[in-house]
């Protein structure tokens, strides 16, 4: 992509939002509108620009002049997001990437396309990312691990060296994996999860609920008023 390149922005949500401040202050493109589906077009414009249906997208942004994000979070298990990136793809368009000049990625790490790297992650060597990854910000991804296409990590994620982890997974907030584990495909793990042995395909691990003290905060403290 030649610097400035226009960019559309499919999505109108809390991601897309970001993602416009993420590629006009720090990426070589420039956001001029953004897109959905006809049947979740509810309004006209964001941020001044203009909010077309998906299915006129490339009349109002023509693929030979536009680049495209599609900025959806784990719909679906992920697919949603894969689905359109892969419908905008075969419309003629380009698809961007975003990574943070303040992540930290080895030389010796490869990343694919379509990925969305926000600050503070840790990459390190010999790293293996997929296509159509989102990496939320300060993430350890450790020592030639892999992650495989279509996967997104939420934020403060530890996966340790020498992991695999298969297509479609969701990685909650704090949620660690240790050495040397597989991580079978299409795998939710909860926030703060701790995975310590190779999983199955499609397992889900919840967060661990944690329960209320009996003791208040106003009795422990001895607060009257």
């Amino acid at each position: 992509m030649g610097a400035g390149k226009n960019l559309v922005i499919v999505g109108d949500s809390s991601f897309a939002e970001v993602a416009h401040e993420y590629f006009n202050q720090a990426s070589e493109y420039q956001v001029v509108g953004f897109a959905v589906e006809r049947a979740f077009l509810n309004r006209g414009e964001l941020f001044g620009l203009p909010v077309v249906a998906l299915e006129d997208m490339a009349t109002a942004f023509p693929p030979a002049r536009h680049a495209v994000y599609v900025a959806l979070v784990y719909s679906e298990l992920n697919r949603l997001r894969t689905r359109l990136a892969g419908a905008v793809e075969a419309m003629g368009y380009d698809l961007a990437s975003f990574i943070s000049p303040h992540a930290r990625v080895s030389s010796s790490a490869t990343l694919g396309r379509h990925c969305f790297v926000f600050e503070d992650n840790v990459i390190q060597p010999y790293v293996s990312i997929g296509d159509n990854v989102v990496l939320w910000s300060g993430n350890h991804i450790g020592h030639h691990s892999r992650v495989g296409d279509n996967c997104f990590i939420a934020s403060h994620v530890v996966v340790s060296g020498h992991c695999s982890i298969a297509e479609n997974c969701f990685l909650g907030v704090n949620a660690a994996v240790a050495n040397d584990i597989k991580i079978a495909e299409d795998c939710w793990i909860g926030p703060g999860v701790v995975i310590s042995a190779d999983t199955e395909a499609g397992q889900m691990f919840p967060a661990a609920k944690a329960d209320a003290s009996r003791v208040n905060t106003y009795r422990f403290f001895k607060i009257k008023d």
